[in-house]
């Protein structure tokens, strides 16, 4: 194993123009986050099929030395490269707000070993032990990324997290085409994308309680999140410093319409002093609002009854996996299975972009049935 420190421009550029002549990189990449909205890149490791270095080196970029980083997003939206990375999402939201672009096409190794019934939500170490036998140590996990120079332990961490991805990699993609599981991994990867860019967006519908409100305070609780998001994102502060998921409820309920008002919610003084007027802003357009522009209502809780048709809907959903060998946790985030049953009961639910393509047949249709009760 052996890795390559990328530190200029110069010596960049070319080498990611070669790998580009490959089918696949292994990315990865280490960060920070201290008290900040955005993750800080520290580190962007690279792995070639294909181009130089084989699976026998390391490209280890340090984004702190990089002036151009072009090429890397070149190298990301080149769809003619497969993007290998071990449980994406955080390093998404590194791309995203280093680069300004995703990583595609996607091919998530921890999704991978799903659907070919490895196991769900693997971490990197356990993966690499199943498929290559290699017990890999914990070592830099939590390692001042962002010091330099960095040293050789980190260095010689960071490389094995895609020098060993590698042929974890082979053996997932050997295993998904056998099954005929890749058409399915490389969708799910595009939701997996598309879910990023849109992250944020519908906060509020994720906060406790939020069903208990009627549509204009509904409306404010959408307003004052989204304030809080923007807000978050140009302090780059965590979103509970700027106000915390309780309060924006309270807010969003109570809607006070001047500052003495405002000082009955239990906000620390510097929220008060800082952000005061900008709340009160929001809430006054909110009651602005026609009706015809209010959402609707949240949905209540499921009912007792329906808690039960879950149930039986979840074990459906076992049997399922079982006879399609793969991870039950895989076919459906558990949300979803809610969603199903409130959509059998009548309800309008608005549906997830991902019961399109191979769940629309593999999965939703049985899935559908057995609420009828069919045999699933």
């Amino acid at each position: 194993m052996s890795w390559q420190l990328i530190q200029s421009d110069e010596a960049l550029a070319p080498l990611l123009q070669q790998a580009r002549q490959g089918g696949a990189v292994i990315l990865d990449t280490e960060f920070m986050r201290r008290n900040t909205f955005y993750p800080q890149v520290a580190l962007l490791q690279l792995c070639f099929e294909g181009a130089p270095g084989g699976g026998d080196t390391a490209w280890l970029v340090d984004p702190l030395a990089i002036q151009d980083t072009a090429p890397i997003a070149a190298l990301l939206e080149d769809r003619a490269v497969t993007k290998v990375l071990h449980s994406a999402s955080e390093d998404l939201e590194v791309f995203q707000r280093w680069l300004g672009v995703l990583p595609q096409p996607l091919f998530d190794t921890q999704r991978a070993a799903a659907l070919v019934d490895i196991g769900f939500g693997m971490g990197y170490r356990a993966l690499v032990q199943a498929i290559s036998g290699i017990d890999l140590p914990k070592g830099e996990t939590r390692s001042n990324w962002l010091q330099r120079p960095l040293t050789q332990a980190q260095c010689d961490y960071a490389a094995q997290d895609v020098i060993c991805l590698l042929p974890v990699w082979r053996e997932l993609l050997r295993r998904c085409e056998a099954n005929e599981r890749l058409d399915w991994l490389l969708a799910d990867g595009e939701d997996v994308l598309a879910a990023a860019r849109a992250a944020g967006d519908d906060y509020h519908t994720r906060i406790k309680g939020a069903w208990k409100l009627d549509r204009r305070q509904l409306a404010a609780l959408a307003e004052v999140c989204r304030w809080r998001e923007q807000t978050a994102r140009t302090r780059d502060k965590p979103r509970g410093w700027i106000i915390d998921d309780r309060a924006c409820l309270e807010i969003a309920r109570r809607s006070p319409r001047d500052q003495r008002a405002l000082q009955g919610i239990d906000l620390p003084a510097p929220v008060l002093r800082r952000h005061g007027r900008d709340i009160l802003e929001v809430l006054a357009a909110t009651r602005e609002l026609p009706d015809d522009a209010l959402p609707q209502r949240l949905p209540q809780p499921l009912d007792a009854a329906q808690r039960d048709q879950l149930k039986r809907l979840k074990s459906s959903g076992r049997a399922l996996a079982e006879t399609l060998a793969l991870a039950p946790e895989i076919l459906l985030p558990g949300k979803d299975y809610e969603l199903l049953v409130r959509e059998h009961a009548g309800e309008a639910i608005t549906l997830p972009p991902h019961w399109q393509g191979w769940r629309a047949d593999a999965v939703l249709r049985p899935l559908r049935a057995s609420l009828q009760g069919a045999a699933p």
